[in-house]
């Protein structure tokens, strides 16, 4: 798949450890950005992306049993 307009949070680090986020048919994509186009992509539907970012705001992504 041929993605473009990888984005990349405004909290990354200069040193480009961080990952990159686009979309693409109505899935959102990450990437590590140190690999590039050569990175691995998680793929993530709509509503898998709205859980995920809201338990990462809540600090209860990781690490909580689940």
């Amino acid at each position: 798949m041929t993605v473009t307009g990888w984005r990349k949070s405004s909290y990354s680090m200069s040193n480009g450890a961080c990952g990159e986020v686009s979309t693409a048919h109505g899935a959102v994509l990450v990437r590590d950005s140190k690999l590039g186009d050569s990175s691995p992509v998680l793929t993530f539907g709509g509503g898998e992306w709205a859980a995920f970012t809201t338990r990462i705001r809540k600090g209860t992504a990781v690490g909580d049993g689940d």
